[in-house]
């Protein structure tokens, strides 16, 4: 999924640790790090067709409904299916096509998992509640994504098959201001894509003693993307695992700015990962993001093979109240740079010695 893309990197003030998701804003950078931008615009047709919510409440199964709107838009050349307030109980995934943006109504619209739910499967096996897969344009905004794993038993063979918002094999898609809740698997991945923005969206962990390996934004094998401004709490219950993660698998991840998040990683993980497999990692930007509470900060971590990871920014962000390391990066690493960080309450930061690797500018409180 390699390809070039020339851009500026988004930039946004850092949100205090109270605060909510904060509101994009685009800025060169002029600190010497790479240039990466949001260049995702999702979809953008302009015809509209509105979904009213279901007469029956939350107890009418509303997926075909959703769906017939989604593939009659993306026949006509694409468009956005609006969801009026109200919840939308769905038995089946939601398939986005090419060209469609799904758009809520904000927080007061909610598409939940039913009870029929987990009786259907998606493309590769999983139950994601929203997927991409394939799909290119594509938008989804601006409402309750709730999985059900509070009171569906999510714990099959092949939960982690697929994601809650699952955005697989897609060029161009824009996720924002979705907010996740109730999930038995990631709650928001980017697998094998390119050209995709995360922002201002909210994901959280609250069920305890029924899952694990439940990570907030997770970052798969995709390229030129930017995860900003969103609140990730994993540490709500006692399931949750890494807050943000890049991961490599079969292809590298790379040029992924992670900007201006608030990130409580889970009793499982940290508040960042980079999981490296062979294929490695490489020109990642994490810069301006809090990461509190949380058993480690941000860290390096090896699956089967070892892959380089090289190239990672890793500036202005703060460190607050984090049991271990702030920073933790080991393996076969290179050209890291960490400056103008800080850790209140929290560990050390640790580079191991290599080509390029250094430490600038650290403060504690």
């Amino acid at each position: 999924m390699n390809r070039s893309i020339s851009c500026l990197i988004a930039l946004m003030l850092m949100s205090s640790l109270g605060a909510g998701p904060v509101q994009a804003q685009t800025a060169t950078v002029v600190d010497g790090s790479r240039a990466i931008s949001c260049t995702a615009t999702g979809s953008t047709a302009t015809a509209l067709r509105r979904v009213a919510a279901p007469i029956g409440g939350a107890s009418t199964d509303s997926a075909v409904v959703i769906q017939k709107a989604i593939d009659a838009a993306s026949r006509q050349g694409g468009g956005t299916v609006q969801l009026a307030a109200g919840t939308y109980m769905v038995s089946r995934p939601l398939l986005l096509r090419s060209g469609v943006a799904l758009k809520g109504a904000g927080t007061s619209t909610r598409v939940k998992a039913g009870p029929l739910f987990l009786k259907n499967r998606g493309p590769f096996g999983g139950h994601p509640l929203i997927t991409t897969n394939g799909a290119t344009k594509v938008t989804i905004s601006d409402l309750v994504a709730d999985q059900s794993g509070d009171t569906l038993n999510g714990n099959t063979a092949h939960r982690l098959h697929e994601y809650l918002i699952d955005v697989r094999y897609t060029d161009d898609a824009l996720v924002q201001r979705v907010t996740t809740v109730n999930p038995f698997t990631y709650s928001i991945a980017v697998v094998a894509s390119t050209n995709f923005c995360v922002r201002n969206s909210v994901t959280s962990v609250s069920t305890s003693g029924k899952y694990n390996q439940l990570d907030g934004i997770h970052i798969f094998d995709s390229s030129f993307g930017v995860v900003q401004g969103n609140t990730v709490d994993q540490g709500s219950g006692s399931d949750g695992d890494d807050g943000l993660v890049a991961h490599s698998i079969e292809e590298p991840v790379h040029d992924v700015a992670y900007l201006n998040n608030k990130v409580r990683g889970g009793r499982h993980g940290s508040a960042m990962q980079i999981a490296a497999g062979a294929a490695g990692a490489y020109n990642l930007t994490i810069k301006g993001n809090v990461f509190w509470g949380s058993p480690k900060g941000l860290v390096t971590g090896y699956y089967g093979a070892r892959g380089v990871v090289r190239n990672i920014q890793v500036r202005d962000n703060a460190f607050r109240d984090n049991a271990g390391r702030s920073v933790d990066f080991f393996g076969a690493v290179s050209q890291v740079v960490l400056a103008g960080n800080t850790a209140c309450r929290s560990g050390s930061f640790n580079v191991t010695a290599g080509s390029g690797n250094r430490i600038d500018g650290r403060a504690t409180c």
